[in-house]
């Protein structure tokens, strides 16, 4: 019997909220992304469609382990079949929209739907000394790594209301209902 976690990954990730999509960015990449966060559980089912390319399937189980520096917890991830992420998307989950640019080192998600307005980057490091040697453009409003709110677990249960306020807080008041 394997030891818990064998197949997991370590998480290194740093998250930042903009207050908007940024200028004269070298965008390398576009995906659109479709999660669904399964109810009561620590499952999220992700589709991805890049342009002319196939959707990708796949199921992630994130487990909170956060240490110091980026380290948010531990990550498996498993590639499937569209029949069988269908079936598992039956499922109660709530759900995020966002559309993904790939702007290196980050992954600046545009988000829609419910979420309209929230601008996250993102970037993932293979160590801890990556993570802290990242130099911050000038379009970062804050960092929200260590602010649960700002996962995706999290976001999917935020109404629009919500949304708001969390804006509001940090800062940013051009939203609208």
């Amino acid at each position: 019997m394997p030891e818990p976690h064998t197949y997991a990954r370590v998480e290194r990730e740093r998250r930042f909220l903009l207050g908007q999509f940024p200028t004269g960015v070298n965008v390398v990449g576009t995906r659109r992304i479709h999660d669904r966060y399964v109810a009561d559980t620590t499952l999220r089912l992700r589709e991805l469609q890049a342009d002319g390319r196939a959707p990708v399937f796949k199921l992630t189980q994130k487990l909170s382990a956060p240490a110091s520096g980026a380290q948010q917890g531990l990550i498996t991830t498993m590639y499937l079949a569209e029949s069988e992420f269908r079936l598992l998307a039956q499922f109660p989950a709530n759900e995020i929209r966002k559309t993904r640019y790939s702007v290196p080192p980050f992954g600046i998600d545009v988000f829609h739907d419910t979420l309209e307005g929230l601008f996250l980057a993102e970037a993932e490091f293979d160590t801890p000394l990556e993570a802290d040697a990242l130099a911050l453009p000038s379009f970062i409003l804050r960092e929200v790594s260590a602010d649960r709110r700002f996962t995706g677990g999290e976001l999917a249960r935020a109404s629009r209301r919500d949304l708001q306020f969390l804006l509001l807080e940090s800062g940013i008041s051009s939203i609208s209902s």
